[in-house]
Order: C-alpha cells, then sequence, then structure tokens
C-alpha cells in the first residue's frame, strides 16, 4: 500500500533493487488486453478514439480505456519494460517477445462458450499461443535460455466476469444445466486446468486475479434495475456471486501454493473486488465525480463499437470510475495497482 508517494510515481517508477524478473505473461480478457483483438475477427475492438484518449501520443492501442492498463503498471513497477504489448502484433521485435507479451483476448472468459458468445481468443488458444512464443524465442536463443525465462517470469491471469455477465446471467444456455454454485465451481475447474498447463509449460511465479464487483458496472446496473436513469445502485445479486466465488478461488490458490511451494511455486490472489467496491460505495467514491457511469456516452450501455468517435466524452476521465459502462479509467487501475502492490512486492522478492 502507498503511504509517502504519489499514485502516478508509484505506479511508474521501476524497482529500485536488482529483482531477477526478466519479462511478464499476461492471460485474460479485456482488464488486460493491449490489443489483441486488432488481429482478430471480433467486433468487440477499441482501436479508435475515445480510447486510448490519455495513452502516450493519445494512441487508441486497443486497450478498453483512456490510458494504462494495471498489467503495465505492474511490469513497469517490477522493471522490466512501460507496457505489456499484444503477442499478435505482428511487428514485435525479438527483444520485446524476451521480455514478455499479453496473450489476453477482450471477450474472453473461462466457459470455452463465452469466447464463441463474441468471436474472440479463448484461453485454451492462448495457451496454446505461448507455446508458439516459446518455440520462437528458442530459435532465436535457444532452449536452455528460453526455459530460464520462463520460469523466471510473472505471470499474471485476470479473467471470469464476462463468463458471468456476459454469458451465464445473459444466455440461458448454461442456467439450464447449472445452478449458480454449480457455474462457479465449473469456472473454478477451468481456472485450475489454466493453472496446471502455466506450470507444465514453466511457470513458477503466478499471481491471479478475482472478480470485481460484478454489480457495480454501469452496463450491469442499467440491464438490472427497473429505473436505470434514477436507481444507480449497484446490483447486489451479482456481487455476492463474485464474493462467493472470491473467496473459493483464494483457497483453491492457497492449496496450490502450499502443495508446490517445495518446487519453486509463488502463487497468490490478487483482490480487485475490495479496493473497486471501496471506489464506487466506500470512503473512495468521494475521489471521483461519477462512479456509476462511464465516461464515454451516455455512460449506461457504451462499450466496444458504441463507444466510438462520435461518441461524448467527458473531459476529465480521472474524475470517473469507469471510462466506458464496462471498463475502468487509467485512475482506477492505478489504485486498483497500488492497493496489491504488496502482493507483487512478495512474489518478485528475492529469495
Amino acid at each position: 500500500m502507498l503511504f509517502f508517494i504519489s499514485e502516478t510515481e508509484a505506479s511508474t517508477r521501476q524497482r529500485p533493487f536488482n529483482n531477477k524478473i526478466p519479462a511478464g505473461f499476461v492471460f485474460g480478457d479485456s482488464t488486460v488486453d493491449p490489443g489483441n483483438n486488432n488481429y482478430v475477427e471480433t467486433l468487440f475492438r477499441s482501436n479508435f478514439p475515445p480510447y486510448g484518449k490519455d495513452f502516450k501520443d493519445q494512441t487508441a492501442t486497443g486497450r478498453f480505456t483512456n490510458g494504462r492498463l494495471s498489467t503495465d503498471m505492474i511490469i513497469s513497477y517490477v522493471g522490466i519494460k512501460e507496457y505489456v504489448p499484444p503477442y499478435l502484433d505482428p511487428n514485435l521485435t525479438i527483444n520485446e517477445l524476451i521480455s514478455g507479451v499479453s496473450f489476453a483476448s477482450a471477450g474472453s472468459g473461462y466457459d470455452p462458450l463465452t469466447p464463441e458468445i463474441t468471436s474472440v481468443v479463448s484461453i485454451p488458444q492462448q495457451v496454446e499461443y505461448f507455446k508458439e512464443y516459446k518455440k520462437r524465442v528458442q530459435a532465436a536463443i535457444g532452449k536452455k535460455k528460453m526455459e530460464n525465462i520462463i520460469n523466471k517470469s510473472l505471470f499474471l491471469v485476470s479473467c471470469g466476469t464476462n463468463d458471468f455477465v456476459v454469458n451465464y446471467f445473459t444466455l440461458p444456455i448454461r442456467r439450464k444445466n447449472f445452478s449458480v454454485l454449480a457455474y462457479q465451481q465449473f469456472i473454478l475447474q477451468n481456472v485450475k486446468q489454466l493453472l496446471q498447463e502455466l506450470w507444465d509449460e514453466g511457470a513458477r511465479t503466478i499471481a491471479v486475479t478475482g472478480l470485481p464487483p460484478m454489480g457495480c458496472l454501469p452496463a450491469v446496473i442499467t440491464l438490472n434495475s427497473e429505473n436505470a436513469v434514477l436507481d444507480r445502485g449497484c446490483i447486489q445479486k451479482f456481487n455476492q456471486v463474485a464474493i462467493e466465488y472470491n473467496q473459493v478461488l483464494q483457497n483453491e490458490l492457497n492449496s496450490m501454493r502450499r502443495r508446490l511451494a517445495h518446487l519453486g511455486a509463488k502463487i497468490d490472489y490478487i483482490d480487485i473486488f475490495t479496493p473497486l467496491a471501496n471506489m464506487i460505495q466506500g470512503h473512495g467514491k468521494h475521489e471521483f465525480y461519477e462512479v456509476s457511469q462511464g465516461c464515454c456516452g451516455s455512460g449506461y450501455l457504451e462499450a466496444g463499437f458504441l463507444c466510438n468517435p462520435g461518441s461524448f466524452v467527458c473531459l476529465d476521465a480521472s474524475k470517473y470510475v469507469f471510462f466506458d459502462s464496462i471498463h475502468p479509467t487509467e485512475k482506477t487501475y492505478t489504485k486498483l495497482f497500488l492497493a496489491n502492490r504488496h502482493v507483487l512486492d512478495s512474489l518478485i522478492q528475492e529469495e
């Protein structure tokens, strides 16, 4: 947690000591996709204004926010590089590849059905891209050096919201066969499968993000309130599902860490629910002008192509928790990063 320096400084400066984290690898959805969907045949893209309006050179990179993602801040803080590039960018240099990439795809999820809804890159395919990545790097620097990089790197996983918001609670398919509890367990089984596959591929330091307070996402409020204009309060049913899921996820990660500790495993949970809920409902809400609708358009439903160059955009995104109706602003991502910096310090500290 931050005490003595500004948020901006803390989120951009690199580690002061000489750690040995050579690269960072990212898997998941739009919360960590820096632009892979630019190279996928899907409508779920954000490589156009007003996205990126506060990014370097006001570039719309494909990040679903006005600036940087938390993963950019993490990789910079660890001391690797300034931004995490998308793996599917065909112009990446070998040096960019070697120091890490994001395989994440906006709209994806742990449930195999979720990425099919938006025609994006599934988690299993992200793992396949990682295997392809390893072959490319091995061809450039040799197998031993490649494996050494993978073993010492930081792996970040952020996913799951789309499984519930876009899939389970929106479409009837999964609800016919799964109760909420059963679906949570189904998702968790897929999380464990992903972590096992990453472990088998050489990952040893892994951080997994839990679910946010889903009932506080502006789009969820809009679609589930009797009067979405007058009543912008969080939908507690969705938040309760996230709380329950996050607790079981933490237990699973703790169990996995204990089981594999003797083999050098460092596995931890990143809590985004608590700090985000505080920004929206707690004391932190006083730092923002608007906590229940996005900066883009009406802020009620706009996201992706609905948030476009023709949309109204707020003047100062830092006064908003959300940039569009689903995705946080850079300021929010900064606060989420800072709230979990102690977890990162524990994962990357020297033995």
